[in-house]
């Protein structure tokens, strides 16, 4: 991904020195043809129409000239997997990143005739490789990086922005934690907060409830228990977990726990390739008939091969899809990527951040760019958005969803949209996050 989007910036340069070379070369060939054949007057008037030609395609280069973004350019590093485990959503955000900035610059891809030059770089969802490539890039004076999936990888990232200063933008990585860890960071995506404010939706009473959180043993897993805890926990659920280790291949003995807890509802909170052998395995031990399971609607690739006919055994909270949000921002997402999926709106939005960011504040003053995102309210491809000034949380609609099968495929259906103001965070202090 990364190097078709340098390509496709290197293509876009060379088509514009093209064309100027065949304007020339057409030029010089219509001089030929004059020289080469016709009379006197023909000559003469072939001439004068020439010479307003050149004149008018003078005033139109001048005219360009005024427009091309020629200033220093504002340099962005945007640091995501493009490999390993979770390499489709870093996909995803990249795509969704270079619609956004085209969006936010009006196709322009500069600021105040300065061009922002954006560098990816993988990161493979491992934290040291993360905080490597992260700073060699302020060693070489980068202040803006954004990107990141893994929450484990973004609360790594965190504390070098802070330490130097630089404005960091994390990604799709959900971990409450990274709201409010410091002045620095904010993130374009949804936290697992409000992932479980929207599962509290399919209860009517959550009180004296028995709620088991079933996650992967990651950051990103241990901040959905902590969330459950917080949302639900708070309305008088008892909850507990069954955090699996993220190498585990065999999951029966899990599912099996699962199963043997007897909860009211259980909460699954899972992220990467092995989603479908632990729903397999979920249903194999009984779970999904026994008890309500709440999950997030991941990506389009795998509501087919990872739920199939259990689809409809299962209420799903949906952070996006493409057919949830009904509005112009998001008409031009789907129709310039080549599909609108699950974190693709994370990549847009970082570029819209980035592009207030510089607009509004100066790309040299990191102080300068965070009061230009802090409470700044804007039209993004869910809706409106809002960053919250005390935390930096990204106040945002979230959406209740439901799979079925549909001309022999698996769609997703809209059932609910949850308003911003009903799944707002805490308000996160200090570096408890």
């Amino acid at each position: 991904m990364a190097s078709s989007v340098r390509a496709r910036r290197r293509t876009s340069r060379f088509a514009a020195l093209v064309a100027v070379l065949m304007m020339l070369l057409a030029a010089c060939g219509g001089d030929d043809a004059d020289d080469a054949g016709a009379d006197d007057t023909e000559t003469e008037s072939a001439e004068e129409t020439t010479d307003e030609e050149t004149s008018e395609e003078e005033t139109s280069e001048e005219d360009t000239e005024g427009d091309e973004a020629t200033g220093e350019p504002i340099r962005v590093a945007v640091v995501t997997s493009s490999s390993g485990p979770l390499a489709a959503y870093g996909n995803q955000y990249l795509e969704g990143f270079e619609a956004g900035l085209d969006y936010a610059t009006d196709g322009t891809g500069a600021v105040d005739g300065r061009p922002i030059e954006v560098v990816f770089e993988d990161d493979a969802g491992d934290p040291a490789t993360a905080t490597s490539v992260v700073t060699d890039f302020i060693g070489q004076d980068y202040n803006i990086v954004a990107g990141t999936v893994v929450s484990g990888v973004a609360l790594q990232v965190a504390p070098l922005a802070e330490q130097n200063d630089i404005l960091y933008i994390s990604g799709p990585a959900a971990a409450d934690a990274i709201t409010g860890i410091n002045d620095n960071t904010f993130r374009s995506g949804r936290q697992s907060y409000q992932d479980v404010a929207t599962a509290a939706g399919f209860l009517e009473d959550v009180e004296g409830t028995q709620v088991t959180v079933f996650a992967q043993d990651t950051a990103f897993g241990q901040a959905n228990v902590g969330a459950v805890e917080a949302v639900l926990g708070s309305q008088g659920a008892e909850v507990d977990s069954i955090l699996v280790p993220e190498e585990t291949a065999d999951f029966t003995p899990f599912a099996a726990q699962a199963s043997d807890a007897g909860a009211d509802l259980m909460f699954v909170a899972w992220a990467g390739a092995t989603a479908a052998p632990m729903w397999q395995a979920l249903g194999q031990q009984g779970v999904l008939e026994s008890t309500t399971v709440v999950t997030g609607l991941a990506d389009r690739a795998t509501w087919e091969p990872t739920f199939g006919d259990v689809a409809g055994s299962i209420d799903f909270l949906a952070h996006y899809f493409a057919e949830a949000p009904d509005n112009e921002v998001n008409d031009f997402m789907v129709e310039n990527v080549s599909v609108a999926d699950l974190f693709t709106p994370d990549g847009f939005v970082a570029a819209q951040m980035i592009v207030q960011a510089v607009t509004e504040g100066d790309p040299s003053d990191t102080s300068s760019m965070i009061e230009a995102l802090e409470g700044w309210t804007f039209d993004a491809p869910k809706g409106t958005q809002t960053v919250r000034a005390e935390d930096h949380a990204m106040l945002q609609p979230m959406f209740q969803a439901s799979l079925s099968e549909e001309d022999g495929e698996i769609v997703a259906e809209a059932i609910g949209v949850v308003d911003a103001e009903d799944v707002v965070p805490p308000v996160a202090t200090g570096d408890e996050g």
